[in-house]
């Protein structure tokens, strides 16, 4: 797609008719756990316009509520990030434990809880202060972690004992454990419908619970929808603002799986690079992007049309997205 562009935009220049496209009205941040950079990427055109370097095998990336600092993980150096995202300058790190693989950051920016894959903890950590309050213990290689809208319910996944767990977020006490689908990958809070929902990586299903009981209610299982694919998986999850349209990174499905949540069918599919692992959308939710660690790529799909709009060469692997407004 991208050829063809630069190819047709080559042939206007000829006849004099070429103009640069002019930015975006977003930025696009994409962890690379290989090169141990974030690439940046205007979300309309797929320009790539920058790098970060960060510390080994950056992986989770979230901004702050005012979209003023992107923080990352810095799995293999044990810390978290703080960005300034346009000034692209490092503000400061924070030792957030050993192997700190993804976080969720509360709805006030002050607080950040850490799943720290390696040694099976939960731990939350005061940014203005740089120290660890509590840390929880839960199962094997806690990886997706998510924080309830009003900041009082952390669940974490546990990829080793397919479990997830249930911490009150003031405390770290635990509240309750479930069991999932094999190799849990992410969580999801969809507060429209007082929903949580947790994809599988390994069975391809979404866990469902109720926000309020933590008590199941569904699942989700992609494998009858693609009868074709050998390998359908379920990874990292987004939801729209007002609840009707929900995407699933589908792993090495190499596709994004779009669900209506209200009644947990799959609506449609979008192609995407080898091992799409994370997804996110544009803060105005015209785009989604979708990372993919084995091709090297970023996938823009448009979501008025419903197509994918662009693919992006990055190299190394890509393994999660984060768009802010530029």
């Amino acid at each position: 797609m991208r050829s063809v562009r630069v190819l047709g935009c080559l042939l206007i220049a000829a006849l004099g008719a070429c103009r640069e496209q002019e930015p975006g009205p977003d930025l696009v941040f994409v962890s690379n756990e290989e090169t141990d950079v974030v690439d940046i990427v205007d979300g309309r055109s797929g320009r790539v316009e920058g790098q970060l370097s960060t510390g080994r095998r950056p992986r989770g990336l979230a901004f702050s509520p005012d979209g003023r600092i992107l923080y990352v993980a810095a799995s293999e150096a044990n810390r978290i990030e703080a960005w300034d995202p346009r000034g692209r300058r490092l503000l400061r790190s924070y030792a957030a434990g050993s192997d700190p693989e993804r976080f969720t950051l509360s709805p006030d920016g002050r607080t950040l809880f850490v799943a720290n894959e390696d040694v099976a903890l939960v731990s939350r950590l005061d940014l203005a202060s740089g120290s660890i309050a509590w840390q929880a213990e839960v199962g094997p290689e806690p990886e997706g972690i998510g924080l309830s809208p009003d900041g009082k319910l952390v669940v974490a996944t546990a990829e080793t004992s397919s479990t997830v767990h249930f911490l009150d977020a003031a405390t770290g006490q635990s509240l309750g454990t479930a069991l999932v689908g094999s190799r849990p990958r992410d969580v999801l809070f969809v507060p429209m419908i007082n929903e949580i929902w947790v994809s599988s990586e390994q069975r391809g299903t979404i866990s469902v619970f109720d926000a309020t009981t933590f008590k199941a209610k569904a699942t989700i299982d992609l494998v009858p929808e693609y009868p074709s694919l050998e390998n359908v998986q379920a990874v990292e999850m987004e939801v729209t603002r007002d609840g009707t349209r929900a995407f699933v990174a589908m792993g090495r499905s190499n596709q994004v799986a779009e669900i209506d949540p209200r009644t947990h069918e799959v609506v449609r599919s979008f192609p995407a690079g080898f091992r799409t692992w994370g997804v996110d959308l544009a803060p105005d939710e015209s785009r989604l992007y979708a990372a993919s660690g084995l091709s090297g790529e970023l996938t823009i799909v448009d979501l008025v049309e419903n197509e994918v709009a662009d693919t992006v060469e990055l190299g190394g692997k890509p393994w999660t997205a984060e768009a802010v407004t530029r």
